[in-house]
């Protein structure tokens, strides 16, 4: 079974604070070109997304850099209530190469003002232990694992931690062993919007 953690993109998905919105427009009409086509204008960060280190690191890989395993690999769901507990989420076996994904319920306000201001924010000591147990990716269903001056993205990225942000349907990965697939565009630059599908196994 594949279940799909991915949001749809469209001309309403909400943008980060700051960001451009996404723009979609007709490039081409079936009954008067003989086709449909689109023009789509969107930042990299939109939606659900991945960053590559580039995204804040200097001299960071872009993702098309990165060879295709490091997309793909066993899943691990860690629910986490109100914050990240660091300790607590310590006592979850991780293995290196995993795929960590936090399930925090913010995805149940995606379209909500808070989403992008009263989320839960990832622990400086925990994004070093994840580097520490050489997981591969980490994914959120949030638009950030953390704030300005986005400390986390730094700690991660910078140990080629890939993040996934503004996942959803994380909640129907609980109690199950799964892996994950998540390949971004082959965009040459500092992330890219990517389809992440959970595979029961």
């Amino acid at each position: 079974m594949l279940i799909d953690l991915t949001v749809p993109l469209n001309d309403k998905t909400p943008v980060y604070p700051g960001d451009p919105a996404i723009k979609i427009s007709p490039a081409g009409i079936l009954y008067k070109d003989g086709y449909q086509d689109h023009f789509v204008c969107s930042g990299t960060h939109v939606g659900t997304h991945m960053d590559a280190p580039s995204h804040m690191i200097a001299g960071g890989k872009n993702l098309d850099q990165f060879p295709l395993d490091k997309f793909s690999g066993r899943g691990v769901y860690i629910k986490v209530d109100k914050e990240f507990n660091t300790e607590e989420i310590k006592k979850v076996p991780l293995q290196e190469g995993d795929i960590v994904l936090f399930h925090t319920g913010m995805s149940d306000k995606y379209h909500d003002p808070a989403y992008f201001d009263a989320y839960p924010a990832v622990a400086e000591d925990l994004a070093q232990y994840l580097v520490e147990k050489k997981v591969k990716i980490i994914g959120v269903d949030m638009c950030s694992p953390d704030k300005p001056p986005f400390p986390v993205h730094k700690i991660l990225l910078g140990a080629e931690v890939l993040i996934i942000e503004n996942l959803t349907n994380l909640g129907q990965l609980e109690g199950k062993s799964f892996k994950i697939h998540a390949f971004p565009v082959k965009l040459q630059v500092d992330g890219a919007p990517v389809r992440v599908v959970a595979e029961i196994v």
